[in-house]
């Protein structure tokens, strides 16, 4: 019989005044000398204040009926004494007394007790020199920002595939018809009562063409010369001028000609003139992330009921997000092609993101100080800890949305380098300015008083008045919180401290009792959370690729007008021209070009067709390249345009000139797209994998672990394919179209990619921030089922509250305008409370109760070859006071220890 069962167990007595528990006998030193709570800190012996005495016991001890208990409570119930971990069974070992021993062995292994001296030396200066790391940030907003503002922004909208047909056919068009060879060119279209053929109307707007033809790197086709022919409409009401931008010109460029454009309007009576082309569609800075600001506000208040804790998430994402977001992007432009909308994105991403790694530091950090630490150690405790997830959760962010930068397209390296730019600097915030603000703040982090609630309050409503548009809502919120704080001058309640909740131990919260259910019947919740999301995930299945057109845009915009009376007067095809170059070979080629207009014609899918242009209209037959436009039936974005295409391609073409020396190339905005498409669809599944490996190496390497990163990859793919199903269910389908404010449209090609990478990448926060925890528990107690429960109870408020946040910042831009916006704003929205909820409280708890202590099994030879990151940080930073197990109280006594 082992020695520790001949032990008489501690025998404890409770006070009843203040609930403090002492032993009569120590099982360490048998001594018999009172085990006080004050004697276990000093002697650094870790404990949980959820766990009651028996994790009191240093480390080479452990309940004798911890891991029986598991699978016969009853024998547990009874084997209470303390035996050597080194005792040995008779039994043969298995799979998961081995995890068992691993685990145990990592628990107490170097790489995982040692802290770093990276992060604490970090948390140490920026905690010391707070005032300084400040100044410096408020410099580095406002220098980054001053100087975008005056060196300007390059951000560009066009792309072209390499080595694909459309960017072959522009190529031809530059070198032999300036002016046509961008394919974000644009229309000024124009609706006269009796008719554009009147007298004024001819005169006024052909003044008008010759004034925008003098802006440099536009030139003007107008209708009423004969190279416009077509571009009247058949009853004589609309006409439309071809605005055609040099190659160069970029968004920025383009924004500033539309504006000079539209101040040259002539005010001629009964006409109207709106401006088409997606390069110079009006996009307005989005309004929405105040609502998401508002909502975050709140939800900080009702989960932490701190107003600091509030703040400092909210400043520093604000101050990452300000500097990265808009002033480094918007440098980046000039050197990288990046679409004007890319900062906004970066922009919802940041605040998400930023509010989020914030949250993770500071609920460590309260914990600490709550537990007897100095401001200072709590700092450098929450640093080497929560903030090593942090930067591990960031860093995989990075890198997910730099790796579209293998995708060799400019368009997406740009969106990806614009949005990882935006990661990067509000992480970098979060790790230096939020120790500073700590630095400088001190205690009143847990200093809440009447004043600071009511003030943040009327904040919230002032912002949701702004973001809502509502001026009257904004001053009314504005003017309450100016007038609470001068109030609080006079009304000594207002400075009253408002009282902390009284926190509950972990075994009587929600979050574990939902776990203990969860893990009751864990083959019944699995089918039911993995049903959902394959239930959610099936429309992705019919997912089509492809790019909106202006028909999508808001009936406000001038573009989308534009677009609405071209197609009123024209037919729907006139929006997206095809482009058809034709280059001889020799002149016997001349007589088969003057058939190819014919055969085009003859296309089902072809509205009509004009006569071959020379690149030499004095001498036709010395001409290196003739231009062929084409008009389809169908609308840019339908799916009948793309098998015309096609069509064309592959047998219309062919069939004129073959056996010729002719070489022709189908072009044009709409064939480009395609050829877009079609390229980045075909290297998804490349990026999906590569980014899916990466990830199962990483967590790998974290947890020790095969079956964990397996799981967390797969549930992860699930997540976002189910969002990705609610989204083609929106916005291709057209699902509630009217409440989300959107016309059904094939979903861009980039944004599954986009969308994969970011989310991808906030799960793996949450990933991290939840199993570091569970495998804590389990690394000190061996109990699987509890260490899940425990863990999953200790992180839900903060994963519940950071999801909640994410969900509405993202959500809040359903409110916006822009059709790509909204998109992004959905499928993150969607798949971060998808991830929160279905995965998170239900299928981890369900699958690691069924896996049991095989979650952290690793062959041997694996662990030794990878090398190790360590997430979870010192395993000595916990230094709870203890209580007791059934009624939370905590000795009054403390003796902090260092972290």
């Amino acid at each position: 019989m082992s020695a520790s069962l001949l032990m008489p167990a501690p025998m404890s007595t409770t006070d009843a005044v203040d609930g403090s528990m002492t032993s009569t006998m120590s099982p360490i030193d048998g001594s018999g000398d009172v085990w006080n709570h004050e004697r276990a800190v000093s002697s650094r012996v870790r404990y949980t204040a959820s766990h009651g005495t028996g994790s009191l016991m240093p480390r080479r001890y452990r309940p004798a009926g911890d891991r029986v208990g598991v699978r016969f409570p009853g024998i547990a119930a009874v084997a209470r004494g303390f035996e050597p971990e080194s005792s040995t069974h008779a039994r043969r070992s298995t799979p998961i007394d081995r995890a068992e021993r691993s685990h145990r062995r990592e628990a107490t292994s170097p790489h995982r007790n040692e802290g770093s001296p990276v992060y604490r030396s970090l948390a140490r200066w920026s905690f010391q020199h707070g005032l300084f790391v400040l100044i410096a940030w408020v410099i580095a907003l406002v220098g980054v920002n001053a100087a975008a503002g005056a060196i300007g922004a390059g951000f560009s909208g066009e792309f072209s595939t390499p080595e694909s047909e459309s960017s072959t056919g522009f190529e031809v068009l530059n070198a032999n018809f300036p002016g046509a060879g961008s394919a974000f060119g644009g229309s000024l279209v124009f609706m006269a009562d009796g008719g554009v053929d009147r007298t004024d109307v001819v005169d006024g707007m052909t003044g008008y063409f010759e004034e925008i033809d003098a802006i440099d790197g536009v030139s003007v086709v107008s209708p009423y010369e004969p190279l416009g022919q077509g571009q009247i409409a058949p009853d004589g009401g609309i006409a439309f001028a071809q605005l055609n931008l040099d190659s160069d010109v970029d968004q920025t460029r383009a924004a500033v000609i539309a504006e000079e454009i539209r101040e040259m309007t002539p005010d001629i009576d009964g006409v109207t003139v709106e401006i088409g082309g997606a390069i110079f569609a009006e996009f307005e800075p989005p309004e929405s992330e105040l609502i998401g600001l508002a909502f975050a506000v709140v939800i900080l208040i009702v989960s932490f009921g701190s107003v600091m804790a509030m703040g400092l998430p909210i400043g520093v994402a604000l101050a990452g997000v300000g500097t990265g977001g808009f002033g480094a992007v918007s440098l980046l432009s000039n050197a990288v092609s990046i679409p004007d909308w890319a900062p906004f994105i970066g922009v919802m991403i940041g605040l998400g993101v930023g509010i989020d790694y914030v949250l993770f530091m500071v609920t460590r950090y309260r914990e600490l100080t709550r537990q007897g630490s100095s401001p200072l150690e709590a700092t450098m405790g929450a640093l080497d800890t929560s903030g090593r997830a942090v930067v591990f959760a960031g860093v995989t962010v990075v890198l997910s949305l730099l790796g579209m930068l293998v995708i060799g397209l400019g368009f997406v390296s740009g969106l990806g380098i614009a949005a990882a730019t935006t990661v990067a600097v509000t992480l970098i915030a979060s790790i230096t300015l939020l120790p500073a603000l700590l630095g400088l703040f001190h205690s009143k982090v847990e200093v809440t008083r009447w004043r600071g609630l009511l003030t943040a309050g009327f904040v919230a409503l002032a912002l949701l008045g702004l973001g809502l548009g509502l001026p009257t809502l904004a001053s009314i919120g504005g003017v309450l919180a100016l007038a609470t704080l001068v109030a609080s001058l006079f009304l000594r309640p207002l400075r009253r401290v408002v009282p902390n909740r009284r926190e509950r131990p972990l075994r009587e919260t929600t979050s574990y009792r939902w776990s203990r259910v969860i893990q009751s019947r864990p083959w019944t919740f699995v089918f039911l959370g993995g049903g959902a999301l394959v239930l959610l995930m099936l429309p992705v299945f019919s997912l089509r690729l492809g790019f909106s057109d202006e028909g999508n845009l808001s009936e406000t915009t001038s573009a989308r007008r534009a677009y609405d009376l071209i197609a009123e007067g024209f037919g729907p095809g006139f929006n997206g021209p095809f482009l058809l170059t034709v280059e001889p070979g020799s002149p016997a080629d001349l007589g088969l070009i003057g058939a190819i207009p014919e055969a085009l014609a003859a296309d089902p899918g072809v509205d009509r067709v004009g006569p071959p242009f020379p690149s030499d209209p004095a001498d036709p037959a010395a001409s290196d390249a003739f231009l062929i436009q084409i008009i389809p039936t169908t609308s840019p974005q339908d799916a009948v345009t793309e098998e015309t295409v096609a069509r064309l391609r592959a047998e219309v073409v062919p069939s004129v000139i073959d056996g010729s020396t002719i070489t022709a190339n189908l072009t044009g905005a709409v064939p480009a797209n395609i050829d877009f498409t079609d390229y980045l669809g075909g290297r998804l599944l490349v990026f999906f994998g590569a980014v899916l490996g990466v990830s199962f190496l990483l967590l790998t390497m974290v947890f020790r672990s095969v079956l964990v990163p397996l799981k967390a990859v797969l549930m992860n793919v699930l997540s976002i394919a189910s969002a990705y199903g609610i989204v083609v269910a929106i916005f291709q389908w057209g699902w509630l179209s009217g409440v989300f404010g959107v016309e059904p449209a094939p979903i861009e090609p980039f944004v599954p990619m986009m969308l994969f990478a970011i989310v991808f990448g906030l799960s793996m926060d949450y990933e991290v921030f939840l199993l570091s925890r569970v495998k804590e528990e389990f690394d000190r107690t061996g109990d699987s089922a509890n260490s899940v429960a425990d863990g999953l109870a200790a992180t839900a408020r903060v994963i519940s509250a950071a999801a909640a946040i994410m969900v509405v910042v993202f959500g809040a831009f359903l409110l916006e305008d822009d059709r790509i916006v909204k998109l992004f704003g959905v499928g993150l929205a969607v798949a971060v409370l998808l991830d929160a909820t279905l995965v998170r409280m239900l299928l981890v708890p369900a699958t690691m109760e069924l896996l049991g202590a095989r979650n952290w099994w690793i062959p041997r030879w694996l662990d030794r070859v990878l090398p190790r990151l360590n997430v979870e940080g010192p395993a000595h930073v916990e230094i709870a006071e203890p209580a007791d197990e059934l009624t939370g109280e905590v000795s009054e006594e403390r003796e902090p220890v260092d972290a």
